[in-house]
């Protein structure tokens, strides 16, 4: 009796231990989300006016041809995918490769990893890797995000591959991340069939001089663009791993602590019987 509860309270230290552990962890995944909700919503209003610019571009050229919104048969896709460095996380990482596996199923593809995770499934999987140098999230900064989006921009003109598309999660509140798939390349979106354009109604509009030209200028602006969605696909997937690993650690902790109660309460009636059993014992004897 004395080893079985000696067991128990080695176990409820360790369980103490653990919980000490998680509730850290999820005042630091706190901190981190607060600071990356904050940079995501300061980082929208930048690339929300470039894709503005170039739909006012795409729209008052009557002629507009751009490498960059031409349609072409898709041959081969790349990827980029951002997941996290680590886990404990939940269902954050398992979530995004499950969804991506699914759109990825049956096509000629390549990845450009962003997060420990990301590289370590898709090298798993013999999925080629356009390049690993990307592979820790937490190291991404804003100049590496215009670097991603030049890579991209020029293996897409060279021809290596036909359409890109960046899968991360979308953070839609602290319990709730959602994984999503958001097409980057060819821009279709802002340059579609004339009977989609915006229609004049009449009243004279503004004409803008663009040098050299309006497509130079376009396709200067594109690897801006595209470095501003990656930069703000890497906020929210960043909010999205801190909300769910704060979401994981106050569960861990809850059971924890459920733990420990359950384990006070079987070292209390362990305690109770040896109690018993030792007054039964010297009643036994005094009676003898």
């Amino acid at each position: 009796m004395a080893g079985s509860m000696k067991e128990i309270k080695l176990r409820i230290k360790s369980v103490e231990s653990t919980m000490q552990i998680t509730k850290a962890m999820e005042l630091v995944a706190s901190s981190k989300l607060r600071r990356a909700k904050e940079r995501a919503e300061n980082s929208r209003p930048y690339f929300n006016t470039l894709h503005k610019t170039l739909a006012d571009i795409a729209a008052s050229n009557t002629e507009f041809t751009s490498p960059y919104t031409r349609s072409r048969e898709v041959k081969r896709s790349c990827y980029v995918v951002i997941a996290g460095d680590r886990g404990l996380a939940g269902g954050y990482n398992s979530n995004l490769f499950k969804m991506m596996d699914a759109q990825t199923e049956g096509q000629d593809y390549c990845v450009l990893p962003i997060g420990k995770k990301a590289l370590e499934h898709y090298q798993r999987l013999g999925v080629p890797i356009l390049t690993p140098q990307f592979a820790v999230a937490a190291d991404i900064s804003v100049s590496d995000c215009f670097a991603i989006a030049d890579l991209l921009c020029r293996g897409f003109l060279a021809g290596e591959f036909d359409r890109i598309s960046i899968g991360y999660t979308n953070f839609v509140s602290m319990l709730t991340q959602s994984p999503a798939l958001l097409p980057l390349l060819p821009l279709e979106t802002l340059v579609g069939p004339e009977e989609e354009k915006p229609q004049r109604d009449g009243k004279p509009r503004m004409l803008i001089l663009y040098e050299p030209d309006s497509e130079t200028v376009f396709n200067a602006i594109v690897p801006e663009y595209l470095s501003g969605l990656v930069y703000g696909a890497m906020c929210e997937s960043v909010a999205s791993e801190q909300g769910a690993r704060r979401t994981a650690m106050d569960a861990a902790s809850k059971n924890a602590a459920e733990m420990i109660e359950n384990l006070n309460l079987y070292y209390n009636r362990a305690r109770q019987a040896a109690i018993t059993q030792e007054i039964t014992e010297i009643v036994g004897g005094s009676a003898s």
